[in-house]
């Protein structure tokens, strides 16, 4: 009930200052939603936006490699020498 108070808190506070446009309410809405998945990431002590792209990077290349390693295999088929 208290998150959803919460949510209901920070609506009522736009409608008081008078953030009535629709833009203004959907990033205002965007930047609560935000800074509340930053908390929760901050509590579960994931890694970093930055380390998550390294991460990916990584993964990237390795993905990479492996696609011209198949690659190779699949070319060098092995011939068979024919039998008389």
């Amino acid at each position: 009930m208290s998150k959803s108070k919460f949510v209901i808190d920070k609506l009522a506070k736009l409608f008081e200052q008078g953030l009535v446009s629709y833009k203004d309410l959907s990033s205002e809405i965007l930047n609560i939603l935000r800074s509340k998945r930053d908390e929760f990431v901050f509590r579960m002590k994931l890694s970093s936006k930055e380390e998550t792209e390294v991460l990916a990077k990584r993964i990237e290349k390795l993905e990479l490699k492996i696609e011209k390693l198949e690659k190779r295999k699949i070319n060098k088929k092995i011939k068979r020498a024919k039998r008389f």
